[in-house]
This record gives C-alpha cells, structure tokens and sequence, in this order.
C-alpha cells in the first residue's frame, strides 16, 4: 500500500508540472510591469496575478507565488486579488542592470514551476550630439556631415539627420548605417546659395535629444577641388622675384576664388606663406627668394565670398633660382710663422663657407691673393681651391691678404684679411658649460677696451696629439659674452676651448677653458701597483686613466682594503696624485685592495690586488740582524777567551796537582 501511494503522489506532480507549463498557462498568469524600459537606478514595479480556475489542477489549491529576476530570488508581498485570484506584488527599489528577465513562479506541493515572465530594460535617456560639421562635395553636390555621438545610452537609439529650409519643413536628410556617425544628405533635399537649418535628432524609448542646429548656405562649404601649378620662372630684372601660373579645377570655374602659396627648401621645415591671392587663374609674383636655391611651391583656393573649406594643397612643382655672384665678407682665421728657410712668412688660412642667403648658389671654388684687383687687372694667386684652407708663403712683411669666392654667375666681394700679431689683451675670463649633449656654451667676461669680434677655437683633447682645422668660429658682435658651440661635440669628450678677442690692430692673447658637453662614469679604472710593503703599511701607485676613458673630470680615487675580520676601510685621493699609503694595518695579514675612479656622474670599480703584510718592518728585521750579529760576536769572543784561559794556567794550580787515585 506504501508503495502504491508513493507512485500515485509522483503521478499528481508530474500531471502538475505538465499543467503548470508555460505553454499550457498563458491563460492562468499575467506578470505585468510598470514599464518595460526605465532609466537605469530607478524602481521598477510589478505584479503577478494567478487565475486559479483557469490553471487546472489548482482550484482547490492554496497557490505561493514566488520571484526570480534572472537567477536571483526576489521576495514579493502576495494577497488575495479579485475574482478568486492570487496576486503578487514586487518592488525593486533601483535596477541597476542594463537588461534582466523577472519571472513569476508557483509552488505546490514542494515543487515550483515558471508561469509568466516580464523582460526589463534600462539605461539613459540619449546623449546630445556635438561637434556637428558638414562638408559638400562637387563632384555629386552631396552634404556630408559628421558628429561626435555622445555617451551611450545603453538602450537602442535611433539616429537621424534632420535639414529644414527657411520655409520647408523639417526632413530627414539621411540615417547613418553600420553605427558611424557621419551620413550624406542627397543633392534633392539641398537648397544650394540658400540657409538651411541642419542638426542630430537622437531618440530612444526614454526621451530625444538634438544637437546644436547649424545655419548654413551648403555652397558655403563646398570643398574645392585643388588648383593645378602651370610654370614658375623667375624675373630677370627684379633678381629675387618670380612669377608663376596656374589654373584652377573646371568645377571651380564658375566661382569667385581666394588662394594660398605656400613654398620652401629642402633644408626647410617650416613652410613660408603668400596669402591673399585672388582670382580664378592667372599669375602671381613672389619676392625675396634665395638665388641659387631649390624650392618646392604649392597652392590651394577656398571660395573668396565664404569662410568655408579650403581644398587640398596641388602637387608639388620644384623650381630653381638664378644664380648671382656671392655676396658679404667670409668669416676667416689664420695663424702665421716664420719660414724654415729664408725670410719669408708661412701663412695657415681657414674660412667658413659663405651662409646661405650670402652663397647665392653653388659655390665652385675659393681664390687667395696677396694683392686686390687694380685696373682691371687680377693680381697673381695663392690659391686657388675648393676647400675651406689654405697654406702659403707669403714674403715677409706681408700683412694683408685677400679671399673670395665665385660661383658659375661670378666672382664674390673680396674679404681683406689683416694679418695681426696676437699681443692684444686676453678676456678677463672665461667658462665653458654643456648646452646639451652636442653643444657647449662658452661665457667670457669681455676686456675693457673695445672688441671688434671674436674667435672661439675647439679641440678634442686625447693622449695623441691631432688638430682639427674645422674646429673654429667667429662671432661678429664684439658686445656679445657668450656663444654657443655645435659643430663635432660628442658627449663624454674632454674639449679645450680657446677664445681670442680681435681688435682694430692686434689679436688678443688666447684665453682657455676645459668642458664636457656630457658626463658618465669613466670607462674603467686604473690598476694597482703595489710599491713597497710593511708590517702595518703598504704603498700602491697606477697609471691616470687615459682622458679619451675618463668619460668625465675625474673627481677623486678611492682606495678600498679589507681583511677577513675587518670591517672595509676607504680613503679618497685627490685626482691629480698617482699614489697612496694605506696606514695602521695588521703585521701578517692578508688584505684585499679595490680602487674606485669616479666623476660627477659616477664611479667605476678596478680589480682587486691582494697583499700580504711582513711580520717584522725593515728596520726591525736589520736590528735583529745586527743583535744576532753582536750575539755571534760575542759568543766567538768569549769562545776564544775561554780557550786561551784553558791553555794559560801554572802547574801549581790546584786543579793541575789534583790527580785521582
């Protein structure tokens, strides 16, 4: 009978179930909401109601409605409704999911089974669109406009571009695809040489949002196909003038146009800008350009009654000046000493290449005279070169020379070189500071008498000797008290600088200053010598580290020692010393040794060297030597005595007469 019972129990359940099932209970329960779609954190309220007469089998029934939203159990407050109903009241004081499905459940007999569900979701109410722009296209006089969407509103939004006339109604213009924000409005909708109003419209189920309206004629922002270069040639009468040609694209024909020029070299960076250039097609000049230079020109238009787009720039088109002879003094410095043989005079003679802007072209060569051109005439030459130097005898007594330069347009103005003796005065100072890791600064205090310029000389410093006959430059200002060194500084490099202030009839005597533009740890450190050694002294020396491996000013050697017992000791040399005594250690002991050499921006360590202190000092060992010596002595003397005292004995001595027996 138990088991029987057992098995009609399951069947009733089972029968429930089948009963229960959502496909057989759309009629039995309704769960309603307050709305399917509520601005995220806001409460959410619904109801469950069960029509027990239309659920068969729970007629006669006591029915628990029960809550899940998703998987999470939710407690509802149940009551008897009308009309032999059970109702289910639920409130979610804040719903904080984007999405959730909340379902109502009954349970009878142990067993629940889902009877209804309600899909909610929330979000914000749609964000305002900005940074609305728009761009019309000539090809196909299409508007296209792009925006910037906004935050999300986490719920499904539609977006629209809306355009109205001044006295039409408000359209829509187009919906972007794919979830761009950008979209083009047809030419149909367009009203070209007329305001319209366009804007973003943003709608979702909680509320529409629209960006800021613009007004604007679409003609108004039309973007120019670019104008096309046609010739640059220069004009031969104004020498730094040119004037150039260009037509603009056949859809901006009928336009009133505003262009641009920009051009530059290829040394350049920078673009220089001719505005203000008006017109449909035709010619422009342009001044003050370098002879002899390349130059790369481009143009773009935008129309001239509107404030609108500007069209992309045309191809390029490169064009080369005419040349013209140098111009302006070169910058020059030299060194002069007698001959080796006779009286002449052996003449050094560097220049700098003229500046660009002085060049005016390719320079082709350089001419050193003794004399200036008289009558026509061109006096004998020295050189004749295409460096920067030249070396020459020159009779004694010379005191000027003269250097020019020529291009293939002509020869350049002649700078006349005084030879001056250097015994003028020296600069009451001088100092030398990183400018960065490819420069130095160079600061001199000036001398009190007037200065008509300046020249800084360089040289890197290193074991073997070199010069550098680039390493040089002139500064013009003879007010200036600095100047700024760039060419062939490396960082880590030990440089001598000299400075000579030139004066209306002398030189002034060199003054000197040693720079780093970068410092680092030396490259190694030197290695210990062990000189000479005692009981608690010992003495170490070393080689300075070459200056092409100090990296830096060296700014002290440390000296580390230690034993197995001891604490490690340290003492700091002073960098110009090659030695050191390391007093107060142990006799018979063995200690390990470690130099450091170090510059203001760090230290580098050197192999050890181990060493062994005597037991005895010198002086101690050469007075035990002379102790045993005297020991020696003595013991021989007083051998010698004793046997001498034996031999010399009278026979009447008692111990002669004494016989046993």
């Amino acid at each position: 009978m138990a088991r029987h019972g057992a098995r009609m129990l399951f069947l009733l359940q089972l029968s429930l179930l089948l009963l229960l099932h959502p496909s057989g209970t759309m009629g039995c329960a309704l769960v309603a909401v307050d709305s399917p779609i509520v601005p995220l954190g806001s409460a959410v309220t619904a109801s469950c109601t069960i029509q027990s007469k239309l659920c068969r089998g729970l007629e006669q029934e006591k029915v628990r409605i029960t809550w899940m939203l998703d998987n999470e159990p939710m407690v509802g407050r149940q009551s008897q409704g009308p009309g032999d109903t059970e109702v289910s009241n639920l409130t979610l004081p804040q719903f904080n999911r984007t999405q959730a499905k909340l379902w109502c459940w009954v349970e009878w007999n142990g067993t629940k089974q889902r009877v209804g569900m309600a899909e909610i979701r929330a979000g914000y109410p749609p964000a305002k669109p900005f940074n609305l722009s728009c761009i019309l296209n000539l090809s196909d006089y299409g508007l296209t406009c792009q925006w910037e969407p906004g935050a999300n509103s986490r719920l499904p939004t539609s977006i629209a571009l809306k355009c109205a006339g001044s006295r039409a109604p408000a359209v829509t213009g187009c919906i972007p695809q794919g979830g761009r924000s950008r979209c083009t409005v047809p030419r149909r909708l367009l009203l070209l040489y007329r305001h319209m109003e366009i804007w973003v419209s943003a709608t979702n189920a909680l509320g529409t949002a629209e960006s800021e309206h613009l007004c604007i004629d679409p003609m108004d922002v039309a973007k120019l196909d670019p104008p096309a270069l046609q010739s640059i040639q220069s004009i031969p009468f104004q020498t730094d003038c040119i004037a150039l040609t260009w037509e603009v694209a056949r859809s901006n024909a009928h336009m009133e146009l505003q262009c641009e020029l920009r051009y530059r070299t290829p040394q350049d960076t920078a673009w220089a800008l001719v505005t203000n250039i008006i017109g449909h097609a035709g010619t422009a000049q342009c001044c003050g350009f370098l002879f002899g230079t390349q130059y790369h020109f481009q143009m773009r238009c935008r129309r001239s009654l509107a404030r609108g787009y500007w069209s992309e720039w045309s191809p390029g088109r490169n064009y080369t000046t005419h040349e013209k002879a140098p111009t302006g003094k070169l910058d020059v410095w030299w060194s002069t000493q007698p001959a080796r043989v006779g009286k002449g005079l052996e003449v050094q003679l560097c220049w700098k290449a003229p500046r660009r802007q002085e060049a005016n072209g390719r320079v082709l060569g350089y001419h050193v005279t003794l004399s200036p051109r008289r009558r026509g005439r061109d006096p004998p030459m020295v050189c004749n070169t295409t460096h920067t130097h030249c070396n020459f005898s020159a009779p004694a007594g010379t005191r000027r020379v003269y250097l020019s330069a020529y291009n293939a347009a002509g020869k350049g103005a002649v700078t006349e070189v005084v030879l001056l003796e250097r015994k003028g005065q020296p600069l009451a100072g001088l100092q030398a500071v990183p400018g960065g890791e490819h420069s130095l600064w160079v600061h001199w205090e000036p001398p009190r008498v007037p200065v008509t310029a300046y020249i800084l000389e360089w040289q890197r410093v290193s074991s073997e000797p070199s010069h550098c006959s680039a390493c040089w430059q002139m500064e013009r200002d003879g007010a200036a008290t600095a100047a700024l060194i760039q060419d062939g500084i490396e960082p880590f490099q030990q440089y001598n600088i000299s400075v000579y202030p030139l004066y209306k009839d002398a030189t002034g005597v060199p003054v000197y200053a040693v720079a780093y533009s970068k410092q680092k740890a030396p490259s190694y450190a030197p290695k210990l010598h062990l000189k000479s050694i005692s009981k608690s002294s010992a003495e170490l020396c070393w080689e300075p580290v070459p200056v092409e491996m100090q990296n830096g000013f060296i700014t002290g050697y440390t000296i580390f020692w230690a034993n197995s017992t001891t604490d490690v000791s340290s003492s700091t040399v002073n960098p110009s010393l090659s030695s050191f005594i390391i007093q107060g250690l142990k006799p018979s002991t063995l200690y390990k040794v470690l130099i450091m050499a170090s510059t203001a921006a760090g230290g580098t360590n050197g192999t050890s060297l181990t060493l062994v202190t005597t037991v005895l000092d010198d002086a101690e060992i050469q007075f035990l030597f002379l102790t045993l010596g005297l020991v020696f002595v003595l013991l021989i003397l007083l051998l010698i005595c004793f046997q001498k005292n034996r031999r010399s004995r009278p026979c009447n001595d008692p111990l002669v007469l004494w016989s046993p027996g």
